[in-house]
């Protein structure tokens, strides 16, 4: 008898707690299936890098194939400050907050999340023995979008143009570099810099970058860590996790949303529009983060 029938694994689950809720399970069936786990680190403080990365790499020895997206917004708000140039964040009419991104700023944070999380994270990895490749979407045309003409910002209640900011909507995600990388065992390392059709560097969302990257890839799973356990009913009270949202429901879930969770939410619907099986936003600050994930802790979203 195969293992897959003792354990009862069906070739192609249909529920994703049917597998999260067995930890051997999904572990037998990730390496009989070799997918794909895009694992988004996000760039608020209290993130714990380090043990993600030592998670990742027994990940990787069991057969486990990952992809890395990261943010950076502290180091770029940090730095931005000590250059004289403290973050600005817009919020559109539908409620979603970026960083204002003039030539100026993008050029902080370049240097902040391109130039040292990307290195430090990728430096992280190859000391437990991880053969990182840290990158961006600059380098060979990774990560391709369409630079915004202008944006639309509530300021006092009224709305302003803004026709300076170096931000794009991604558009094409070369997958092919990224499988020739994984199929001879990197760990890709992804920072949020696109490259516009002029050649441009651009400020991209890293919420959504990892949505792209995972359906590009066609990813079984895609992880968002983040500073909270998960989507929460009322934050910040982490007794009101949510614990498992359909597709139909994201729509309610945004609108109830504070903050930067409402990208995440939108990158999880554009990762489940985009063919990937299922979404979790989990806890980004403790041991052995995206195991925990993976064993049905967080907001699993399909």
């Amino acid at each position: 008898m195969k293992l897959r029938e003792v354990l009862s694994i069906p070739s192609s689950p249909q529920s994703g707690s049917e597998l999260l809720d067995h930890p051997l399970k999904w572990r037998v069936w990730k390496i009989m299936s070799q997918s794909i786990i895009v694992v988004k680190l996000g760039g608020t403080e209290g993130i714990n890098f380090s043990a993600i990365c030592q998670d990742a790499a027994d990940l990787l020895k069991q057969g486990d194939q990952l992809v890395f997206v990261h943010g950076g917004s502290a180091e770029a708000n940090e730095l931005g400050v000590l250059l004289g140039t403290p973050p600005k964040m817009i919020t559109s009419p539908s409620g979603y907050t970026s960083r204002y991104t003039d030539r100026k700023t993008l050029e902080i944070f370049l240097m902040a999340v391109n130039g040292k999380v990307n290195s430090l994270l990728t430096e992280q990895l190859q000391m437990l023995g991880i053969n990182a490749f840290g990158m961006c979407g600059l380098d060979g045309k990774l990560m391709q979008a369409t630079r915004k003409d202008s944006i639309q910002s509530i300021e006092n209640g009224k709305r302003k143009i803004i026709r300076d900011d170096y931000t794009g909507k991604i558009e094409r995600i070369n997958s092919e570099l990224l499988m020739m990388l994984l199929n001879t065992g990197y760990l890709p390392v992804i920072a949020p810099v696109a490259v516009s059709e002029k050649g441009e560097a651009l400020n991209i969302d890293a919420d959504r970058a990892a949505a792209m990257v995972a359906s590009a890839l066609r990813a079984e799973i895609l992880i968002l860590l983040t500073a909270v356990p998960g989507l929460m009913k009322n934050f910040p009270d982490e007794s009101t996790l949510i614990r498992q949202l359909s597709a139909g429901q994201l729509t309610a879930a945004s609108e109830g949303a504070q903050g930067r969770m409402k990208k995440k939410v939108l990158g999880a619907e554009e990762a489940l529009r985009g063919g990937v099986r299922r979404v979790i936003i989990a806890d980004g600050r403790i041991k052995n983060p995206i195991t925990n994930a993976l064993s049905g802790n967080g907001t699993l979203i399909e």
